[in-house]
């Protein structure tokens, strides 16, 4: 039986991609620091939480959509959904969710929990509530806190994303160049030769109050222009997985098809495959 691997777009084996909340007025420089070195990143918008910047339809378009970046939900009044009853939950995302479609003219499926998240559960609430109303919503992913990711993998739990760390992590740089050196490939432990994923979180303001914006600028200068990579928003990731979930396999593993409108890459037994939407490919023996 031959080992298969999920790889990402162009058949890498490592992605990254950059969550940052709140939606306030120094996320505009920090997109454009991203631009600046090719990166993609998710910025989570609050919409009625009071001293915070709003961005008109215009800017999210010029600042953001345009350059490719995702908008994502992070509550409307900025509630941990743990604390919420359910019902004030629902209302919390999707007042979100509508004031932020409104805003930029597209489908919002993403979200970042705020404030505490899942990570405390008042009003004897649980996750599974969250996520069932999440899911109905059709919030495809939410991203948690609470525990550093360096073994860079993919979530087993799209509503439950831990990402890889803060910026403000002291261990960041040492987590970049972990990850950097990583060699997935047929020279690594057969298990181990799964897709990785970088994911840094934060908030924009947090580079003024500390003024270190030059460490944002250290970071996507030793992630950018690399051909490893894939820079990827969020949502674009968890949109690559399911396709990838969704390939169909013959009985004996030798034929694949791709039911999806997505370009699908694997890793079989150290060779590269590639199946294109409607396509069926033979793996050879």
């Amino acid at each position: 039986m031959k080992s298969v691997f999920m790889r990402y777009p162009g058949g890498k084996a490592k992605a990254v991609t950059f969550s940052y909340d709140d939606g306030v007025v120094q996320d505009k420089r920090l997109a454009e620091i991203f631009d600046k070195y090719g990166l993609k990143a998710t910025f989570n918008f609050n919409n009625i939480r009071p001293g915070r910047h709003h961005y008109s339809k215009e800017e999210i378009k010029e600042y953001f959509l345009s350059k490719g970046h995702e908008i994502a939900v992070h509550g409307a009044h900025h509630r941990a959904n743990g604390h919420t009853r359910t019902i004030e939950g629902i209302k919390e995302v999707l007042d979100c969710r509508l004031e932020l479609e409104e805003r930029c003219d597209s489908i919002v499926r993403g979200m970042a929990y705020p404030d505490t998240g899942i990570n405390l559960m008042g009003n004897f609430g649980t996750y599974e509530q969250i996520k069932n109303y999440l899911t109905e919503l059709d919030i495809a992913y939410a991203r948690t806190l609470g525990g550093d990711n360096d073994s860079f993998m993919l979530p087993q739990d799209f509503h439950a994303w831990m990402p890889t760390a803060h910026h403000k992590n002291p261990k960041i740089l040492e987590y970049v160049d972990k990850f950097l050196s990583l060699d997935i490939s047929d020279k690594m432990y057969y298990a181990r030769r799964v897709p990785r994923l970088l994911y840094i979180w934060g908030h924009s303001y947090e580079f003024d109050k500390d003024n270190n914006w030059e460490l944002m600028e250290e970071i996507c200068s030793k992630l950018a222009h690399n051909d490893e990579i894939w820079y990827a928003t969020n949502i674009e990731i968890y949109d690559y997985v399911q396709a990838y979930k969704s390939l169909r396999y013959s009985a004996n593993s030798r034929k694949v098809y791709n039911p999806t409108l997505y370009t699908i890459w694997l890793d079989v037994d150290a060779k590269l495959y590639s199946v294109k939407p409607g396509e069926t490919i033979c793996i050879e023996d």
